[in-house]
């Protein structure tokens, strides 16, 4: 069977709205990686796969972007489909148009709908009432589609998933939420470090430790940077102050004191761990320089991944 003859979405997850990967199972997700390895390989021979012609996407952003929106209307272009950029400023959803009316027309006139936007619930909203697949671009709880491009680099790079130990330290945000669903259901040992105060949401939390439990793997939260990252396969990152936090910078800056990913934080980490970073990253802060431009650093392979990850999550629900 050659690569194009590969290449064919999974039906079982037409129609699927994308909110969180606690919606998808383990087989899933291994599905969906395995297609968007294919669509990377597929794209070196053939530049647009039209598995989506005359598809449009509507992309809602709340807020600034850059790998999410560019990776999304790449994708689309690539997949021989549209994308509409859709800021609040120039819809009626910015001057309080109820976001079931949204749904409803924009349900009427595209085919799919991706939103970045700060509440949870609104995304949920927005999904009860479309007759379209919603994906959840990044809200203040998941960020389901980076951590899909996250396993896809740690697979790539490491030639397996299941049995690795990852370590996520910093704040207990949607980043953190979403690796630690991705990589329990990959079969991965996954800890978190995060300094008291910035645990992550008490009632996500207690979704992760079921997904722990249902998928035998090991999960470990603490307040011990060093103790996350013993031993470590991946060590990833976030910036301190997240979007719609950076009033807390300065008093962030010293709460997590000591979470810094540096050289001697990495020490006793596996010789050949690699550093990841859902970007943009701040050097000096979360990451020091050498660490982040290193030889273990794959950040940019990550953000290269964002594109063929949602390729495979818009030719299968599209």
């Amino acid at each position: 069977m050659n690569n194009a003859e590969r290449v064919q979405p999974l039906n079982n997850l037409k129609n699927r709205d994308v909110l969180t990967l606690l919606d998808f199972t383990a087989e899933e997700i291994h599905d969906l990686l395995h297609l968007a390895e294919s669509l990377k390989e597929d794209k070196k021979s053939r530049p647009v796969h039209p598995l989506l012609e005359g598809k449009s996407l509507g992309m809602i952003f709340e807020n600034a972007s850059t790998r999410t929106r560019v990776s999304f209307e790449t994708g689309m272009t690539q997949l021989g489909g549209h994308a509409l950029f859709l800021s609040p400023r120039d819809m009626q959803i910015g001057r309080g148009e109820p976001v079931k009316d949204t749904a409803n027309v924009l349900s009427r006139y595209v085919d799919g709908i991706m939103i970045r936007t700060n509440s949870h619930e609104t995304v949920e909203e927005l999904a009860a009432h479309a007759d379209v697949p919603v994906i959840n671009a990044l809200t203040d709880a998941y960020h389901p589609c980076q951590a899909l491009a996250d396993l896809l680099t740690i697979k790539e790079h490491k030639g397996k998933l299941k049995g690795l130990k990852t370590a996520f330290v910093g704040d207990g945000n949607n980043v953190a939420h979403s690796f630690l669903i991705a990589c329990l259901k990959a079969g991965m040992e996954a800890s978190l470090a995060v300094p008291k105060g910035y645990e992550p949401d008490e009632e996500i939390w207690k979704e992760i430790e079921k997904t722990a439990k249902h998928h035998q793997a090991a999960l470990t939260l603490t307040y011990s940077p060093q103790e996350a990252v013993k031993d470590a396969d991946v060590i990833y990152t976030d910036v301190w102050a997240s979007m719609g936090f950076e009033e807390e910078q300065g008093t962030r800056e010293k709460d997590f004191s000591g979470f810094q990913i540096n050289e001697t934080l990495c020490a006793d980490a596996d010789p050949s761990f690699l550093f990841m970073h859902c970007l943009p990253a701040h050097r000096g802060e979360e990451v020091s320089a050498g660490i982040i431009d290193g030889i273990h650093s794959v950040v940019y392979d990550e953000a290269e991944n964002r594109l063929h990850a949602q390729k495979a999550l818009l030719a299968s629900i599209m």
